[in-house]
């Protein structure tokens, strides 16, 4: 599995529709400061899921979308599309090319689709799980993010390296398999015991009512 083919229209300095096409092996790109190569960098990592405006070097997600120039008028859609060959079916689906895009529109409104397919991320992300591929994983590594993660905590270096062992996507099916398993231990135990757990969350105990001392008026006739 390489990167094919990487399609970018609307986002950030990408007016027009433009394509680059990656062969096996290294592709470099090339230019002065300035030129766009690190929104090449962005592309791939928004249209991956990258959730972060942060990450994307701007103030919102919408700044990503071409705000126009003096001599080019802002648009209203961003586009991006990563083309992924899959003949040797490193991906668990029956296409020799699978085609990951998304779309963000002015108004916020936001689309995934898969091979034109509209998709959930999570459907996504599940897909590349364990591939090395995500916003997050090996895959990526921009500047400064080698001195990040050889800075960081144990606990989150181990996430790169299980990544890149295969195992996160086994570790994300156990946890879905755990939250059914402790459904299922709650509905069997004795009714009585889960209608005291009801009765306890719906009906507080109420708190102790205090006394307090009056001083009742002496009347004139006594």
């Amino acid at each position: 599995m390489h990167l094919k083919k990487l399609e970018i229209v609307g986002f950030k300095s990408f007016l027009n529709k433009t394509k680059l096409k990656f062969e096996p092996g290294v592709t470099a790109v090339v230019g002065p400061n300035g030129c766009g190569k690190s929104n090449i960098v962005d592309a791939i990592k928004w249209v991956l899921g990258e959730q972060s405006s942060k990450s994307m070097r701007s103030s919102s997600m919408q700044d990503v979308i071409f705000n126009g120039t003096e001599k080019q008028d802002p648009v209203n859609l961003a586009e991006v599309s990563l083309t992924l060959s899959n003949v040797d079916r490193s991906l668990p689906v029956d296409y020799d090319e699978v085609i990951i895009s998304r779309r963000l529109f002015r108004s916020g409104e936001s689309e995934y689709l898969l091979n034109k397919t509209p998709v959930r991320l999570t459907d996504i992300r599940n897909l590349l799980m364990g591939t090395g591929i995500g916003t997050s994983s090996y895959s990526i590594v921009e500047q400064g993010k080698m001195d990040m993660i050889l800075s960081s905590k144990p606990e989150d270096r181990r996430y790169i390296f299980e990544e890149a062992s295969g195992i996160t996507k086994y570790k994300a099916k156990k946890n879905e398999d755990t939250i059914p398993a402790a459904a299922t231990a709650i509905m069997t135990l004795p009714p009585s015991i889960r209608l005291k757990s009801r009765r306890g969350r719906k009906h507080p105990r109420p708190a102790p009512v205090r006394s307090k001392k009056q001083t009742l008026p002496i009347p004139d006739f006594i």
